[in-house]
């Protein structure tokens, strides 16, 4: 090679099965050298070449221009430069400037025989042959088919971000966590709320918003605006810890159409909701991922765990009634006629005078963060018992119902097979699968499966962030990490955030004694 060196696979496979440099990220590596008695993958070169050119990844894909994206249609580089095999995959024409193990591909025809041939011998040798794969996650093996179904994923989350110009409303101890899951290939534009950061904004600017951490006015002329919003909210599986104690969640939404718990526009999980296009493979993994969920007690805060939760009303038929917060938007525009937490009690009890009534009360209000709490002797003239120490998926295991204005504790209890009664129009009412009381939306009415509904509640609308890796990551993973005990906070903030709920509660008691 007229001493030119040939590039070693590792640094080969390290350059071209790349993870993106996501902020914060701290991926297992991916690459390692294949050791004595590992077995080979049950793919082949072939369809990893396959995988690669069908997911367009490899390299650095997530730049504005890569193999991927280029207009040109001859890529030229250095005959030992790994982009050159990446260009060959991706259908371009390759011109060598210097020997090199890749040089071997100039001036071939992108699709002939005898491309196809020294691409995939090119793959075995540098990509296969020598090399193994582990998942960026968890560090485990994986087949480097799989990890492309990964690098895909990420490219997709990239794509959708690429556009971004400004993020509003984003609390500096939240950004951490969701600038991974905005991140575009370049640093996520986070903004004051101001009259300047709109009027440097170019007409048609995507913008993502967290409406409750931003003045009405400023949102007001944001909405008037000529850009596309995309409105942020916390996910559904979303921290071992309150939003309101300032835990930052793991999951978050994104919607640029409208947001799911409002139900007086489309969403974007309403739309996916009304298209029922599940496929089969996702339907069998929300059924898991379920089955898991329930298993293990895991909601929207954290994990349930302990001894089971007894049913103190004897043979009557148990409801649990969730109390939300009141002010919350999800509330103030979902909640139809029912505004409150007590008008929610009244109900239930006027509609059951026999049953054994449970009253949960929603832990930021609990907390002294928030808005809706019933002073107990009101909520024990129309509840049996108070209970706000129990897992709520204890409580939904315990009851025969639940109750909720617009509370996810009902779609919680969907999972567990419960009847679910909805007194306001949650994302998961109007589906044949709830009980619903407030007026219906017309734009639902399709009847869904419970595996459909949690496909594209838990898997296809949020994005979730691995707080180990800090890759954005599979539902899946969250999971595990919530359920190993993984915790990822400020803890002096958190404990001042506390101290404060606990302020504002014994403030509240002493006030409500005199």
């Amino acid at each position: 090679m007229n001493g030119v060196t040939s590039p070693a696979p590792l640094a080969i496979a390290r350059a071209i099965m790349a993870v993106p440099p996501f902020p914060g990220a701290r991926p297992h590596p991916v690459v390692q050298a294949r050791s004595e008695g590992r077995p080979a993958p049950s793919a082949s070169p072939a369809q990893l070449i396959a995988a690669l050119r069908e997911q367009r990844v490899g390299g650095s894909f997530w730049l504005p221009e890569s193999v991927w994206s280029t207009p040109d249609e001859t890529v030229s580089g250095s005959g030992a430069d790994p982009v050159l095999l990446l260009a060959a995959i991706a259908g371009k024409r390759i011109r060598s400037e210097s020997e090199g193990p890749f040089a071997i591909l100039s001036g071939m025809e992108p699709g002939s025989p005898d491309a196809e041939g020294r691409i995939e011998d090119l793959v075995d040798r540098y990509l296969w042959r020598d090399v193994a794969y582990a998942d960026p996650f968890t560090g485990d093996p994986v087949d480097p088919v799989a990890l492309t179904d990964s690098l895909a994923d990420w490219r997709n989350l990239i794509d959708a971000n690429r556009p971004l110009a400004a993020a509003f409303g984003f609390a500096h101890w939240k950004r951490d966590t969701v600038e991974p899951l905005l991140w575009g290939g370049h640093p996520v534009p986070f903004r004051s709320a101001s009259r300047s950061a709109l009027d440097a904004l170019p007409p048609g600017a995507a913008v993502a918003v967290w409406k409750a951490r931003v003045p009405p006015a400023f949102l007001a002329e944001l909405e008037r605006g000529p850009w596309r919003i995309l409105e942020v909210e916390d996910g559904f599986i979303r921290s071992a810890g309150l939003g309101a104690d300032c835990v930052p969640p793991l999951s978050i939404v994104v919607d640029d159409l409208g947001v799911h718990y409002d139900p007086s526009r489309p969403s974007r999980l309403e739309e996916m909701l009304a298209r029922d296009d599940t496929s089969p493979a996702d339907r069998a993994r929300a059924q898991r991922l379920c089955a898991w969920l329930v298993r293990e007690g895991v909601s929207k805060y954290g994990v349930g765990g302990g001894a089971a939760v007894p049913r103190l009303g004897g043979s009557k038929r148990h409801i649990l009634v969730v109390g939300q917060v009141e002010d919350d938007r999800s509330v103030l525009s979902g909640g139809g006629d029912v505004r409150s937490n007590l008008e929610l009690l009244r109900r239930v009890r006027r509609d059951a005078p026999d049953a054994w009534i449970v009253y949960r009360p929603h832990p930021d209000v609990e907390a002294g963060h928030r808005r809706g709490a019933i002073p107990a002797p009101v909520a024990l003239s129309l509840a049996d018992a108070i209970d706000a120490e129990s897992p709520i998926s204890g409580l939904i295991a315990m009851s025969d119902e639940v109750h909720v204005i617009t509370s996810l504790a009902g779609f919680e209890a969907l999972l567990q097979g419960r009847a679910v009664v909805t007194h306001g129009t949650p994302f998961f009412a109007g589906w044949g699968l709830t009980r619903d009381l407030a007026a219906p939306v017309s734009r639902r009415g399709k009847s869904l499966s419970i595996e459909a509904l949690a496909a594209a509640v838990l898997l296809r609308y949020p994005r979730y962030l691995d707080p180990v890796t800090n890759l954005p990551c599979p539902a899946e993973i969250v999971v595990r990490r919530l359920l190993s005990g993984v915790q990822r906070e400020n803890i002096a903030l958190v404990q001042s955030r506390r101290l404060v709920g606990w302020a504002r509660r014994a403030f509240a008691q002493l006030v409500g004694t005199r």
